[in-house]
């Protein structure tokens, strides 16, 4: 089974733009969870239930940021981040997401 000719121009544009909403989605959703996370420690570090040292975050920063920026290394080479479609469908994406 093969596409159409007159409706194969369509599949280009509209496949970038509902991974873009997808991708928009999932972005406001991690934000508001790491916006959650970071005041729950602020909570926790503030009445003295979880200690925090710079020398600690350090060190924990140093084991954790290398493999953030290999996994985001990936997804770039994943995503089509220079369709204009994408881009479309990720900034429709974040703000419409609940």
């Amino acid at each position: 089974m093969s596409i159409p000719p007159e409706v194969a121009w369509i599949v280009p544009i509209v496949l970038p733009f509902i991974i873009g909403l997808l991708v928009g989605a999932v972005i406001k959703k991690a934000l508001k969870l790491i916006v959650l996370v970071v005041a729950l420690v602020i909570i926790l570090v503030a009445t003295g239930i979880l200690s925090v040292t710079f020398s600690n975050l350090f060190s924990a920063m140093v084991k954790v940021l290398p493999e953030l920026f290999g996994l985001g290394q990936s997804w770039l080479n994943i995503l089509p981040y220079s369709s204009v479609a994408f881009l479309v469908g990720v900034a429709l994406g974040f703000l419409f997401a609940k």
